[in-house]
């Protein structure tokens, strides 16, 4: 019995050892860090988050509760406000039409920058750098500068109120940041495997849809967030380009809705709550992707 237990007891030791404290077992203990640096950190979320917290809170209030406490907690909560807003067939309406330029944004970017990005990065060719500095360049231009421009060739093309001339210089527009996002994705698949692919049988084509779209995966699901989440949000270019209430997008109806109800400030914030939810709720799901593209991209 005396052996068994002093081997019980050999046996269990290092086992008591691994629970001992970091600074024990010669570890160093982990910093918490400056806390200034917590403090300003918090204070950006504060200044983020309050205005979408006051909005989404104000749907749930009366128009007497705001005017008696502007920044008081619905007391009683109230529900009408947003029920009212879901049963408008107006909201729907614009809620459809975000969603088909939108979709057809993130379509457009997505198809034509995986491509333009596989032969930037993949090819040798005498334009290339000129090509690509060219994207590079379009992120110093926003959409804003051009617009009246861009407002006379959407015009000339004759889809000023319509939803595709607001999809198709979204889309243009959203290309470079495409571009630069995936051409690192691109050119960091080994060549080995494109010459195994070609050894195989497969052809350049096959080689891109069989190969590199599964392995830039990241970097394309990234960039079509992206794409979603501007289109979604774009009130510019769609305030130029629509006129007809039937083709507003929900940026223009919170506008219109604004000024039909100004003095109904909760049913507007509840009209205002429920325009932005689609957006921050597919930015919340996907917002790890979107991080790992974007070190993906960097790393590249």
């Amino acid at each position: 019995m005396s052996a068994t237990t002093a081997a019980a007891t050999t046996a269990t030791a290092p086992a008591k050892t691994s629970k001992k404290h970091p600074a024990q077992r010669g570890e160093t203990p982990q910093k918490w860090g400056n806390p200034f640096t917590y403090f300003i950190a918090l204070l950006f979320i504060a200044v983020t988050l309050a205005p979408v917290l006051y909005i989404v809170l104000g749907g749930f209030r009366t128009n007497s509760q705001i005017t008696t406490s502007p920044a008081g907690v619905p007391n009683p909560w109230v529900f009408s406000n947003y029920l009212d807003v879901l049963k408008s067939s107006t909201f729907w309406g614009e809620f459809a039409n975000s969603m088909i330029v939108a979709v057809v944004t993130t379509a457009g970017v997505v198809v034509l920058g995986v491509m333009v990005s596989f032969v930037l990065a993949r090819y040798e060719f005498k334009a290339k750098g000129a090509i690509y500095s060219l994207f590079a360049a379009g992120l110093m231009f926003p959409l804003v500068i051009a617009i009246t421009p861009l407002y006379i060739i959407i015009k000339d093309l004759g889809l000023v109120d319509n939803l595709m001339g607001v999809a198709i210089p979204q889309i243009a527009f959203g290309l470079p940041t495409t571009v630069i996002i995936l051409v690192p994705f691109l050119r960091a698949i080994p060549k080995e495997i494109e010459e195994a692919a070609s050894i195989d049988g497969a052809s350049r084509l096959g080689f891109f849809w069989r190969m590199v779209i599964p392995l830039s995966l990241p970097g394309v699901v990234t960039v079509a967030i992206l794409a979603f989440i501007g289109a979604w949000n774009n009130y510019v270019l769609p305030l130029y380009i629509l006129n007809s209430s039937g083709n507003f997008t929900l940026p223009l109806g919170v506008q219109a809705f604004s000024s039909q109800y100004s003095q109904d400030t909760a049913k507007v914030l509840a009209f205002t709550s429920l325009s932005m939810l689609p957006a921050l709720i597919f930015f919340s799901i996907f917002q790890k992707r979107i991080v790992g593209g974007l070190t993906g991209a960097v790393k590249g």
